[in-house]
């Protein structure tokens, strides 16, 4: 229901209503950070811890590595599926697998499959570069995955609802500060305050 309102006031071109994210919003990802941010417009939305490629940046095929620049989201899966639910070729198994499982290093939760808007990430699609939920969550913060882009699943779960076909995803080497506006004309409330 969520999502179909969503994409209804975007038809509409109603940009913020009751909490819905405009369409100018996107997905950066920071390498250095090792976050995953929403932005608006320059206003960060929310931002959760990742993991990238232990084995650096770039797409070549069989190098494991997570491509930087701009992709989109091209297709989404797992849609109702609890968290820890086992997804392979995008398909769910039907097994549910405990966080940080021994022997265990599955794809879970939620698949957001990205595809490539440039030359240097052209392969993301084909080489199955995914945002997912991961059954090995305590490597969350620390580059650990084979080119896709990891996170626990609870946060998977509330990205993927946010997550719409189109959005763009910057796989950037800058911090996610550099992504968000500081406006003049903001002043902190007085609960913010710490003095």
């Amino acid at each position: 229901m969520k999502r179909i309102l969503l994409s209804l006031l975007i038809l509409l071109g109603i940009t913020q209503i009751a909490g819905a994210l405009s369409p100018a919003t996107e997905m950066i990802i920071s390498v250095p950070d090792q976050q995953l941010a929403l932005i608006d417009r320059g206003k960060l939305i929310s931002k959760y811890p990742i993991s990238t490629s232990k084995f650096g940046l770039g797409d070549g095929n069989g190098t494991y590595r997570t491509p930087l620049g701009t992709l989109f989201v091209s297709a989404k899966f797992g849609d109702h599926l609890p968290a820890g639910a086992v997804i392979k070729n995008r398909v769910p198994t039907g097994e549910v697998v405990n966080t940080n499982a021994p022997g265990r290093d599955a794809i879970v939760a939620r698949v957001i499959w990205l595809r490539g808007m440039e030359q240097q990430n052209r392969g993301a699609r084909d080489r199955c570069i995914y945002i997912h939920g991961t059954s090995q969550e305590r490597r969350i913060g620390t580059p650990a995955s084979f080119g896709c882009i990891r996170m626990r699943s609870k946060d998977v779960i509330a990205l993927y609802d946010f997550a719409h076909i189109g959005m763009h995803v910057t796989i950037t080497e800058r911090k996610i500060d550099n992504f968000i506006q500081q406006h003049e004309d903001e002043q902190p409330s007085l609960l913010a305050r710490s003095d």
